[in-house]
């Protein structure tokens, strides 16, 4: 985006004095910041507010959105949680600030609010301002995940997928993952996987590949019926969410609870589908899926089998990376040898880490 040029500031009647910023965009690998859209406003109130993103002024300007975040008036609140959220976009060190100066309990306060648009503005203040690492433990331990958890259960989509993505960002902490998992999010995580739009289940899916890293999420999502999304998004190979919904089954797999849930959901199925014609990368995981599934079953491997995995098998074996080759030879083997005492050796010895 273009840079913009000076021009005078003013919020609630109080100047602030010349401004110069570079308003760009900034790209996270797990979630971006700020998918709302603009909020509705003016046209020179938009142009004004992406100039005041990076102003020289803007210790004094988070000073005063803080303020007004506490104000009795609701739009006051929804314009001050309008203009911290536009702050803390794409520059770091505004997120640094807008927390440092005590922004992070007041907007928590806006996630618990009955209004849904001041709930949705506090819900993606949050989300921007927990991209900053700094930030996470303060957003934590302020108390905002039952919020978030609260807003992704009842808020408006758009609360609904940053309140998802804002819980991935506070996961990345080995000790928040327990706690979201213990305060209720799992469930929510995976209607939003089954019901949301593209974002929502993007997000989602994220977000629960993060916390089933721990195997008490584990057991969480499946008895929270993930299982059936996960397999209806594999399935559907226009989804754009195949190589996702994978991704997160390899982890629910690795329990006796997650391989028992796939077969019923008519897993195997879609996963050998996946082997014959999905992408390298989608048949990849679907063969170590399989594998997992089969390690120490002979009924799913008879399963496995008469669905005819072994010739698309054969063809990865031959055609894939070297890791694929692997896979493929690994699960040829079990399948060929379905009461071989050496099927787990060959497993142990053919599989390393599929993300690596």
């Amino acid at each position: 985006m273009a840079t913009e040029n000076p021009t005078s500031y003013s919020y609630m009647g109080r100047s602030f004095g010349d401004i110069v910023g570079d308003h760009s965009s900034s790209a996270f690998s797990d979630c971006n910041s700020d998918r709302s859209g603009e909020f509705p406003t003016t046209s020179s109130q938009s142009r004004r507010l992406l100039i005041s993103c990076a102003s020289d002024n803007s210790d004094e300007l988070i000073r005063q959105f803080i303020s007004d975040l506490e104000s009795c008036s609701i739009d006051i609140q929804k314009q001050a949680a309008m203009e911290l959220r536009l702050l803390a976009k794409n520059k770091q060190e505004n997120r640094l600030k807008i927390a440092e100066n005590g922004a992070v309990k007041p907007l928590i306060s806006l996630i618990s609010s009955s209004d849904l648009q001041l709930q949705e503005y506090g819900v993606t203040a949050i989300l921007n301002l927990s991209l900053c690492d700094e930030n996470k433990d303060l957003i934590a331990s302020s108390g905002a995940i039952k919020p978030l958890i609260r807003a992704l259960r009842m808020g408006t989509a758009t609360a609904r997928e940053n309140s998802a993505c804002a819980l991935l960002r506070l996961s990345q902490i080995e000790d928040n993952k327990i706690t979201i998992g213990r305060s209720g999010a799992v469930p929510y995580l995976v209607n939003l996987l089954e019901n949301g739009g593209f974002r929502g289940k993007k997000d989602a899916s994220t977000a629960l590949f993060t916390l089933c890293s721990l195997k008490e999420n584990k057991i969480r999502a499946i008895q929270s019926g993930i299982m059936k999304p996960l397999v209806e998004l594999m399935a559907d190979f226009g989804s754009g969410m195949v190589d996702k919904a994978a991704f997160v089954l390899n982890l629910l797999v690795s329990i006796p609870e997650g391989k028992t849930a796939v077969v019923e959901e008519g897993g195997i199925p879609v996963l050998v589908e996946i082997v014959e014609v999905g992408l390298q990368r989608q048949k990849e995981i679907a063969a170590v899926i399989l594998l997992q599934i089969c390690e120490d079953s002979t009924v799913y491997r008879t399963m496995v089998a008469r669905e005819g995995a072994i010739p698309p098998l054969i063809a990865l074996s031959q055609s894939g990376t070297t890791k694929a080759k692997q896979k493929a030879e690994a699960l040829i083997d079990i399948l060929r040898q379905p009461r071989s005492g050496n099927a787990n050796n060959a497993y142990s010895r053919t599989t390393p880490d599929v993300a690596g």
